[in-house]
């Protein structure tokens, strides 16, 4: 029977082996992305732009990488470094980020950067708990930019990470109670030497081969040392609790036109839901069935049409809205509201479902490529 010690040290040889095949794939295999610096260059002493790492973490929470390509893309243009982006107006970042999703991070994205050049002079933090100071930064965000911005030996866990994990170890606990294994499966893995490496090989692994469907375990280089494909079922990891249906809210919305197009808007309040994005007027959102929904709804008096409806689904609800539309004539817009030109709309500050009740009004009205 082999001793503690002996088990242990067969665990940390395991680990490391683990670590050695895994880098040794991702300098081949990595994926090219506009905000990364390849294996190469680190070698050759390029350090990753702090900024643009930042930049790319927090356009990536809860968000696609190829969502996320255009929009980095289109910030950098704009703002190329952090001092360029605290000096930006509000109003235009969160115009910049409209459809992006999740607009509490565009807030937080400005607010991040007046802090950083107000109160450190413009140099971000290099440690994780530095960072976790700093506006929208969480525990997850400031390892990956400690790790891969400055080279700091931090356990970095995302949802692509913890699918590998699972699947390594076949961890049995479901999702989130296996956060914490997870995390000290990752800790002891963890390639001192090359961390930004390791963090980012875990995520293009999980992103490229070892996937939520059909994961081609034929190509992954840590095949021999995974338990699920050892026992042959490596899609039963992650183990996650069944989802809670959302609850539904209800509601209607109204597009005013004028004869040349202009579209009437509003701001919404700074924070809360969609905070500080741009939107026509609506009704309150329900969760009753009887709610307000209808013409009758409408914040003054026009001929309002019936136009369709539309749906969207939030983090925490489903949101279904009839969608009306009146054409009316010049005049002042009501107090809070603006008037938009055709021109424009594109680009103001329309959170997606917003988008997608103009859209249902007047079609084509808020395409835009970037």
């Amino acid at each position: 029977m082999a001793s503690p010690t002996d088990s242990r040290k067969h665990a940390a040889d395991v680990d490391g082996r683990i670590a050695e095949l895994l880098l040794a794939w991702y300098d081949v295999h990595h994926r090219e992305l506009p905000w990364r610096t390849p294996p190469a260059d680190l070698k050759r002493g390029i350090r990753p732009d702090p900024y643009r790492v930042w930049l790319s973490e927090i356009m990536l929470q809860q968000t696609t990488v190829e969502a996320v390509k255009p929009y980095f893309r289109a910030f950098l243009e704009k703002w190329p470094t952090v001092r360029s982006l605290a000096d930006a107006e509000a109003e235009d970042v969160m115009k910049a980020w409209a459809g992006l999703g999740y607009y509490s991070r565009a807030r937080n994205l400005k607010a991040c950067a007046e802090q950083v050049v107000q109160l450190l002079g413009g140099r971000f933090p290099d440690s994780e708990n530095g960072l976790r100071e700093l506006p929208g930064i969480g525990p997850y965000t400031a390892a990956a930019i400690a790790s891969i911005a400055f080279g700091r030996p931090a356990a970095v866990v995302d949802g692509n990470v913890e699918r590998v994990v699972t699947r390594l170890f076949s961890i049995a606990t479901p999702l989130p109670q296996a956060k914490v294994e997870i995390r000290a499966h990752v800790e002891r893995m963890l390639a001192a030497a090359r961390p930004g490496d390791f963090a980012q090989a875990m995520m293009d692994l999980g992103a490229t081969i070892c996937t939520p469907r059909r994961p081609r375990c034929m190509l992954c280089p840590l095949r021999d040392d995974c338990s699920a494909v050892a026992h042959g079922d490596p899609e039963l990891y992650p183990v996650k609790p069944a989802k809670a249906e959302k609850p539904m809210r209800r509601g209607a919305a109204f597009v005013a036109v004028t004869p040349d197009g202009s579209v009437l808007l509003r701001k919404r309040p700074g924070k809360g839901l969609l905070g500080g994005m741009t939107e026509v007027p609506t009704t309150g959102w329900t969760s009753r069935i009887d709610g307000a929904t209808g013409a009758a709804s409408a914040p003054f008096p026009a001929s309002w049409r019936r136009a369709g409806s539309i749906a969207h689904v939030f983090t925490h609800f489903s949101l279904d809205l009839e969608v009306y539309r009146a054409e009316v004539p010049p005049s002042a817009p009501p107090q809070g509201h603006f008037w938009s030109a055709a021109a424009a709309l594109n680009g103001e500050a329309l959170p997606t479902v917003m988008k997608k009740v103009i859209e249902a009004a007047i079609p084509g009205a808020t395409k835009r490529t970037r």
